[in-house]
């Protein structure tokens, strides 16, 4: 045995690699992984409703569809002041190893109390997602969290939220971003691809001025980001977008696919979003898109005003609503995956970022 070297240590891509009973790899030919929203009592009163009861099994059937509709990761919250919230996340995330078809994905742990995420990695299968930790209550919380997802060796989403608030602009955004990549791979030993950004995505259209360039200033922190801290990912919550339209759901899924249409290209690889609720982008209507487009991308001072003056005659229940009758007889949706969708709305990978870019990007449009 002398004469023979030791085995060569393979080199492992820094790539971000998440697993429930199936391993999940985020390579460059994926271009935007889908993270279900409607496993979440905060973002879905269906949902909330089931848990509240206690009826889980209904429950289990709203992430089992989640799951069929193309989710790749699903978000679980119980974050409802009428529930004992550690105990139902523990007692869902317990029910969801049963089910190994929807115990295949991973999970994101999502809660605005620590404590209950992390009860939630104690039960998980895999390697998780954490939903989120952020600099609110200063740099020694934000480095303790960190580390006690570090030790359960799960990814993590960080908030562009520090001391002073939410950030809202974009330099806000990209100095929270910056501030929290330093500390996370320089004092607690955070590999970059297994931190996930999150710079806030607020509604636009609400009638405030103030309000108007919340889209883009999340395109271009997206760009910022993904140029200038290497490895990282960027996500969001894309339904808190279209908050102001709540009700019309044709409406609201033509600007999260247009925002995604354009963030998604600025370098935002995953999101919370209902896997049920994708219009493709050449899909939508041309009048409908342009309007949506003048908002999101805060093209014209009237944009707000022309999209209300033309939502009634979008007035629809959206895309979930109008699939359900082309399930097939095993109650599977007979339509694409959000892959097929990227495919279909003309998304690729966005390009290999720039580690020493200092300017400030231009939104393309």
């Amino acid at each position: 045995m002398r004469d023979k070297l030791p085995r060569k240590i393979p080199d492992i891509a820094p790539l971000l690699r998440l697993s429930g009973l199936e391993p999940f790899t985020l390579t460059p030919e994926i271009p935007f992984v889908n993270v279900g929203e409607r496993t979440n009592v905060t973002g879905s009163a269906k949902f909330r409703k089931l848990v509240t009861s206690g009826d889980y099994t209904a429950a289990l059937a709203v992430a089992r569809d989640q799951v069929e509709n193309g989710a790749q990761v699903i978000d679980v919250n119980m974050d409802e002041g009428l529930l004992d919230s550690e105990a139902a996340m523990v007692t869902f995330l317990n029910l969801i190893a049963s089910e190994p078809d929807i115990a295949r994905v991973p999970v994101m742990v999502d809660s605005s109390k620590f404590r209950i995420i992390e009860a939630g990695l104690k039960c998980v299968q895999g390697k998780a997602v954490v939903n989120s930790i952020s600099m609110k209550e200063g740099e020694a919380e934000f480095i303790k969290h960190a580390k006690v997802v570090r030790r359960h060796g799960a990814a993590v989403v960080v908030m562009a939220f520090d001391e002073k608030g939410q950030a809202d602009t974009f330099a806000r955004k990209t100095e929270i971003c910056a501030r929290a990549y330093k500390i996370l791979t320089s004092q607690v030993g955070f590999p970059p691809e297994d931190i996930i950004f999150d710079p806030n995505i607020f509604a636009i259209a609400t009638g405030i001025e103030e309000h108007n360039n919340y889209g883009v200033d999340f395109i271009e922190a997206a760009r910022w980001i993904r140029a200038n801290l290497p490895g990282v990912h960027i996500s969001g919550g894309v339904s808190n977008l279209s908050f102001s339209f709540r009700g019309n759901e044709r409406l609201r899924e033509a600007m999260h696919s247009v925002f995604l249409y354009h963030a998604i290209k600025a370098g935002m690889d995953m999101g919370i979003v209902n896997a049920g609720q994708m219009a493709v982008y050449d899909d939508l209507d041309p009048e409908l898109r342009e309007a949506c487009e003048d908002v999101v991308l805060n093209r014209r001072e009237d944009a707000s005003e022309r999209l209300l003056a033309i939502a009634q005659r979008f007035q629809g229940k959206g895309k979930e609503a109008r699939r359900s009758t082309s399930r097939g007889a095993s109650g599977r949706s007979t339509s694409g995956s959000l892959t097929r969708w990227c495919t279909a709305s003309r998304i690729s990978s966005p390009p290999t970022p720039r580690k020493h870019a200092s300017a400030r990007p231009a939104l393309s449009t």
